[in-house]
């Protein structure tokens, strides 16, 4: 019999069985598809050994005219400016006490200290730094008290909690001597508060809308995560998170400056006090503020569109010669984000899209219907590349290229059967232009951190996905590599080697992808192979002998079970009879096996460090072995 080449359609396909996906690839991991074959995906690495304090739900990058480049880095308890693999602090300040409005008292035996500060506002968790205190009397030293610290409890609106420790973290308890209040000149720096890194649904009484739930009861409702938005405004920053209030960070202050609210500015007047998301228009540089206050007003209004006037931040007066004004969006219950596109600014509420365009005064700007009855699964769910929106909705993706689409995916059931729709706002979109691909990343059904991504390859029309978690994500650009957030707290450049370095450790990327089944005569003939021809290359391979390991999957009948993998309910290995498993390294022209079924599928993997592959098109020495198993 001749050789019989496995010529299989790229992309990952889940949306009918293993058999009826004949042809094709069904499972992957670490993998991407180049010109029509899978390969092993780039590698990752720290940018550098410092960490930042939270989850990374937002990164900013841009170029000062001093020619610095800075990325902004927005968690759930911090805001920082990253500049040379350091994260310096410039989270804004709420408040500042007088000198002595605070007091310390602390227990013989007890690391706790509590704080009185009358109406402090702040919450569980806050930043709050301390000066001027002076020692307790004992273990308690001033060193020990003027530092930052992070609030353990709020009692209440007078007092709260935190946990002594010395100036290099560690825990320090009081002695019998520590009687003193820290003196009279103890002065309290509040940050703004802190949010929530994950999602937080909640049952009860206030809980959900008025009259939601039974009598007594009560409705159900989320407490949402911390969300950042973040443009440029020249070379200075413009920011704000979900909820709160507009911040600006001066570029030419340098980063030991923190942030500062916009309203506190020389000229500022009618500045938005709370805003679910900011964005600076890149030609005519107007700042705006979508889910806001109404001028005068103190409540959100979550359709609400309002602008400064052009040129500043500070202006958001409306006026005769002016421009600075507001619109309100007529479909859906809230703006979940903006993206600026080529002539025009992208607006998606939870239910609709809207085109928003200058048209000079004395409307200013004016708003277009684009497509309602959609969804968007989250503020980070878009991604905008190739002059193409691509997003994810609640249960489908879709598209805008001038019109709004549903973008047809062959793994769209495998990814909206997995996952958990309390965390939809943890949902992450990012480009990787150099391989022409959007990448979402979200959390699996069982999990609320972000575990899985899903990608597409506009280019190649093509969908793959597999398992890894990224909070955030900015494509390269002004940096040589893509950029992303960790739940090890620190940022990474993507597509950088082979291996994970996400760590002082290095370690293996497990790659892995598993075709459809195929078979002779559509299974009417057994079919036995006892020779391999893998056409697999190494390129960009480290390691001194690289290799991978080539399967051969036998299967009796195409059951149901093995069509079924575990992580659905099923088998994953239910009608297996056989699996043929040999190394394939780079020398490797042929390899022998002896394998016979039905049925067949071939997998490919690796899981050694140094490793790089692309497979091309494996050839297998198989002919007819019978017709009864």
């Amino acid at each position: 019999m001749p050789l019989k080449s496995i010529e299989l359609k790229a992309g990952i396909n889940r949306e009918n069985t293993r058999y009826a996906t004949e042809g094709g690839w069904y499972e992957g991991d670490k993998i991407r598809f180049r010109q029509g074959t899978p390969e092993k995906i780039g590698g990752w690495e720290r940018i550098s050994a410092a960490t930042f304090l939270g989850v990374c739900r937002s990164l900013w990058n841009w170029v000062t005219i001093g020619g610095q480049n800075l990325v902004g880095v927005g968690t759930n308890l911090k805001f920082y400016i990253e500049r040379g693999g350091a994260y310096y602090d410039v989270t804004p300040i709420r408040s500042t006490t007088a000198a002595g409005d605070i007091t310390f008292a602390a227990v013989n035996g007890s690391s706790t200290l509590t704080i009185t500060d009358t109406s402090h506002g702040a919450g569980n968790g806050d930043f709050v730094t301390y000066s001027g205190a002076v020692t307790l009397g004992g273990l308690i030293t001033a060193a020990v008290l003027n530092q930052e610290y992070q609030i353990d409890v709020v009692l209440d609106e007078n007092t709260y909690t935190i946990t002594a420790k010395d100036t290099g973290g560690t825990t320090v308890t009081a002695n019998s001597s520590d009687t003193g209040n820290g003196g009279a000149s103890v002065v309290g720096v509040y940050q703004i508060t802190t949010g929530n890194s994950i999602a937080v649904p909640f049952t009860g009484w206030g809980a959900g809308a008025w009259g939601s739930g039974t009598w007594g009861v009560g409705g159900t409702t989320t407490q949402p995560l911390r969300l950042w938005s973040q443009n440029n405004f020249g070379e200075d920053l413009v920011f704000a998170y979900r909820g709160g209030p507009l911040f600006y960070w001066d570029a030419t202050t340098g980063t030991t400056t923190r942030g500062v609210y916009v309203s506190s500015l020389t000229g500022a007047s009618d500045v938005p006090t709370t805003v679910n998301y900011s964005f600076v228009s890149d030609i005519n540089r107007f700042v705006f503020a979508f889910g806001v206050n109404a001028l005068g007003e103190s409540q959100i209004d979550p359709l609400l569109i309002r602008w400064s006037d052009q040129e500043t931040i500070v202006n958001w007066t409306p006026s005769i010669g002016g421009e600075a004004g507001s619109l309100r969006l007529s479909h859906g219950t809230e703006i979940v984000v903006a993206v600026q596109a080529r002539q025009e600014i992208l607006v998606w509420t939870d239910s609709a899209l809207f085109s928003l365009q200058y048209l000079g005064f004395p409307d200013v700007w004016g708003a277009q219907l684009l497509g309602d009855n959609i969804s968007i699964a989250g503020q980070n769910a878009v991604a905008y590349a190739a002059g193409i929106a691509f997003w994810m909705g609640r249960d489908k993706f879709y598209t805008y290229d001038g019109t709004v689409s549903p973008l047809p995916s062959n793994v769209r059931r495998y990814v909206f059967s997995d996952i958990n729709e309390q965390q939809f706002q943890q949902i992450v979109a990012g480009t990787n232009e150099g391989f022409s691909e959007v990448w979402w990343f979200y959390c699996s059904a069982g999990s609320t951190t972000n575990d899985r991504y899903v990608v597409y390859n506009y280019v190649e029309n093509l969908w793959f996905y597999g398992t890894l978690g990224r909070t955030a994500w900015l494509d390269s650009g002004l940096r040589a590599y893509p950029l992303a957030a960790t739940y090890t707290y620190n940022l990474v450049n993507h597509e950088v080697g082979t291996d994970n370095k996400e760590t002082a450790a290095t370690t293996a990327i497990t790659a892995t992808v598993t075709s459809a089944e195929f078979d002779l005569e559509d299974g009417h003939q057994f079919a036995f192979i006892k020779r391999v021809l893998p056409d697999v290359t190494f390129v960009g391979s480290t390691a001194e002998s690289p290799a991978v390991t080539l399967s051969l999957e036998a299967l009796q009948n195409s059951g149901s079970g093995y069509n079924s993998p575990a992580s659905e309910g099923g088998d994953s290995s239910a009608t297996v009879t056989r699996t043929a498993t040999v190394p394939i390294e780079q020398f490797t022209g042929q390899a022998f096996v002896r394998i016979r079924g039905r049925q067949l599928a071939l997998k490919i993997e690796s899981d050694a460090v140094g490793v790089a592959w692309q497979l091309g098109v494996p050839r297998l020495d198989m002919r007819p072995d019978g017709r009864r198993g």
